[in-house]
């Protein structure tokens, strides 16, 4: 996952600290003019070295290649892209002062007495922290994105992604662990009560992933708050197709009229893409008795598994992914 190897962003005084304590040991192995020009140009290097590394280990939010839409849509439901993009040009304007810095004082510190050096060199390491300084809070919030993205799960937006939509309890995550390996496996968003779950299977040696997405597409639009629908932005950027499981039995506890109702706000949501209603538990009611206004693309049973694999199929065909072949020249 493209977030979970940034590594931790040192504070100002940390990398303050760690670039004058270096030019200490770098002055004291040298003499005169030269322990001079050493401290300083150990100093400049650290601090420009180590905030340029802070920005280029993040992915550039610009350029899809780097962050597909979903994972982008699902960082800006986390945090503040636009405050993360800012704080990153911030750091790396100080990483270049910082050498700029170096370059102004160092032609300084090659011809005079050691006394004016050491003068220089202390006015060029009060610029320098000065800088660090200035860009402190935007180090902070590079460090708590940092952390707020990390532990984000892994779904790969590149496969084959079937989500699973519907009210609680109508057989969803029974419906994913019994076609999946995921075995009841979640996955913690921080925008979810329940964890999302992830599964893989695969048709024709191609990879599908499937996802049930608790506490998002379980309930009405107008019930999520910001961040949640911020999530189902990032879902519609995931999702090739959606499987709207209803219970009409109601024994899932919402009447039907309600799943419905969420069942057309998905399809209008996600008008880009197949979505097929699935009518499950078939086992405890008949097909005839199915009400017209369900109008179920499929029915089916998780619990005796009839009707399975057929809807599976279905979501397969309607994907109809084609992987990409490599050049045959």
């Amino acid at each position: 996952m493209i977030f979970e190897d940034l590594p931790t962003t040192p504070t100002s005084e940390e990398l303050i600290d760690k670039a004058f304590s270096r030019a200490a040991r770098a002055g004291k192995a040298k003499g005169g003019l030269e322990a001079q020009q050493s401290m300083l140009q150990t100093a400049a290097n650290i601090i420009s070295d180590n905030l340029e590394n802070v920005v280029t280990a993040w992915p550039d939010f610009e350029y899809e290649d780097d962050v597909h839409p979903f994972y982008y849509e699902l960082a800006d439901a986390i945090v503040d892209v636009d405050e993360l993009r800012q704080a990153l040009s911030e750091v790396m304007w100080a990483s270049r002062k910082a050498r700029e810095i170096h370059e102004e004082y160092q032609p300084r510190l090659r011809k005079t007495d050691v006394d004016t050096a050491r003068k220089h060199r202390k006015q060029a390491f009060a610029r320098l922290a000065d800088i660090v300084e200035q860009v402190d809070d935007h180090l902070l919030y590079i460090n708590k994105s940092r952390n707020d993205l990390r532990d984000l799960p892994e779904i790969n937006p590149d496969e084959p992604t079937i989500v699973v939509a519907g009210y609680p309890n109508v057989g969803k995550s029974s419906f994913v662990n019994d076609v999946t390996n995921a075995r009841g496996e979640t996955a913690s968003y921080p925008f979810t009560t329940k964890g999302i779950g992830v599964g893989h299977f695969e048709r024709d040696h191609i990879r599908y992933q499937i996802v049930d997405t608790p506490g998002l597409l379980d309930r009405p639009p107008q019930d999520r708050n910001e961040i949640e629908s911020q999530a189902v932005s990032a879902i519609e950027h995931l999702a090739d197709c959606m499987l709207v499981v209803v219970d009409p039995t109601a024994e899932c506890g919402y009447p039907i009229d309600s799943q419905l109702e969420l069942r057309d706000a998905i399809s209008a949501r996600f008008e880009d893409i197949p979505v097929f209603t699935i009518a499950n538990k078939s086992d405890r009611f008949e097909d005839g008795a199915l009400d017209d206004a369900v109008a179920a693309d499929y029915t089916m049973s998780v619990e005796t598994g009839a009707n399975v694999e057929t809807v599976l199929d279905a979501a397969v065909e309607a994907i109809g992914y084609e992987p990409e072949l490599p050049f045959e020249g």
